[in-house]
């Protein structure tokens, strides 16, 4: 090219080079790209695990969720050191609730009876429940948040559903999806359930998920892990697998 000449549009994408990560997990060992893979954390937020939050108060236990709260920061401290994207999705909506149906803010306030629910002002003053940009919707303190991790806020319970967390996974060229956070039963398994649709391989870490639900529910969410959507594994499992003790 001469100097004179423009330089091109380019359309080349990065291209990397395999890191394998062999890891137990259930129903079978598993493979996969670290290289094209990220690691989703979904709700480790305010108003779901910290006292004066909306689970809090509507009478909610947070404490089986706080339970995952040391392995998630144990997990995301050892991708990202591994290089691994952390991604994390937070509810944050409309504080009109403009785009959310009405069936859904009506189950967010139990059919309209008392606690307050989406958009509403908090009982604790906190600012209003689960608005973007408003505590609630923000990662709790006892988590690191790196510099270069996202965060995606979305409204719904997945969090692929009018969001833009598809587009940027794809444009980072991931392909794998690690999954954690709560409840494993509700948000953690309907995201990664449409992750699976839209054709990415999905890890669940178990221990690093919680949920205030029955455990026979876990239990259905492990069976139809195994049996449809991908396998199950634990932080030590990862850890074991890099070669860490």
């Amino acid at each position: 090219m001469s100097a004179t000449e423009e330089e091109p549009i380019s359309f080349l994408r990065p291209t990397t080079v395999p890191r394998i990560l062999r890891v137990a997990a259930s129903p079978k060992t598993v493979e996969f790209d670290l290289s094209r893979s990220a690691l989703v954390v979904v709700d480790m937020q305010n108003d779901f695990l910290h006292p004066e939050g909306w689970f809090p108060a509507k009478g909610i236990d947070a404490g089986p969720l706080l339970e995952a709260v040391p392995v998630v920061e144990r997990l995301t401290n050892l991708l990202r050191g591994l290089r691994v994207p952390i991604i994390w999705l937070n509810w944050g909506i409309r504080p009109d609730c403009a785009n959310i149906p009405y069936g859904v803010v009506e189950r967010g306030t139990s059919y309209g009876s008392k606690p307050p629910g989406y958009g509403d002002e908090s009982a604790s003053g906190r600012g209003r429940i689960l608005v973007k940009g408003d505590w609630g919707s923000e990662t709790i303190d006892d988590l690191t948040v790196g510099d270069e991790d996202l965060t995606i806020y979305k409204h719904r319970l997945s969090g692929f559903w009018d969001s833009e967390l598809d587009s940027v996974l794809r444009k980072k060229g991931i392909t794998t999806l690690l999954f954690a956070g709560v409840n494993i039963d509700r948000c953690v398994f309907s995201t990664l359930q449409d992750a699976s649709f839209l054709g990415y391989d999905c890890i669940m870490v178990e221990d690093a998920c919680a949920t205030s639900s029955p455990d026979f529910v876990v239990q259905a969410v492990k069976y139809l892990m195994h049996m449809l959507y991908g396998v199950c594994t634990t932080y030590e499992n990862i850890l074991k697998g890099t070669g860490g003790e």
